[in-house]
């Protein structure tokens, strides 16, 4: 019996396919290592200047749930590496007004007018000063740069927009443009 086909087998034409979805991959993973790289430099160098406690990377990796996946720290015992958040006090309210640009100051948790279950959140995790920056890509919300405290300060301008140009950095980047979440995972109006 033969059986008649268009194309007949050649192994070549294997090895291609092997050779491109092996390029295909290597791509990937070097656009990964590119982008985990500036990140991991980004909130190190804005722990540096900012002489905070911590300096996170809050990744969305669906909508409205993410984690922390980047952490500069002073100490290693301020790692949050991994934390999901407080799922109960954040919704789609909060998606809204960090999606329209909302920068969040808080100078002390103890006198700022938040919910109790934001409150509690943050001193579960060692917070009296938040500083938090939305990272916007085309796609919608990617993360959210955030700065914490033990103690109180004062947030200057200056140090805000330091975290601003940290985030527009990172959102303009084409290693996190290329990479970035999905449509579906990515926040958006």
């Amino acid at each position: 019996m033969q059986i008649n086909s268009s194309s007949e087998f050649n192994p070549n034409s294997s090895r291609d396919y092997f050779e491109s979805g092996l390029q295909s991959i290597l791509s990937r993973l070097y656009r990964t290592i590119e982008r985990d790289t500036l990140v991991c430099e980004t909130v190190n160098k804005l722990r540096e200047s900012l002489q905070a406690n911590r300096v996170v990377l809050y990744y969305f990796y669906d909508r409205w749930h993410g984690q922390v996946t980047f952490e500069a720290l002073s100490s290693p015992n301020y790692s949050i590496l991994g934390s999901t958040g407080a799922d109960g006090c954040f919704n789609d309210e909060y998606a809204a007004l960090y999606l329209a640009g909302r920068v969040r100051v808080i100078d002390d948790i103890e006198t700022e007018s938040i919910t109790e279950c934001h409150r509690d959140f943050l001193r579960n995790l060692r917070v009296r000063a938040n500083l938090v920056v939305p990272i916007l890509i085309p796609k919608g919300l990617w993360g959210l740069l955030v700065a914490h405290d033990e103690e109180p300060r004062i947030w200057l301008r200056s140090h805000v927009e330091l975290m601003q140009l940290g985030a527009s950095v990172l959102a303009t980047s084409p290693c996190i443009l290329d990479t970035g979440n999905s449509s579906d995972s990515t926040i958006t109006n």
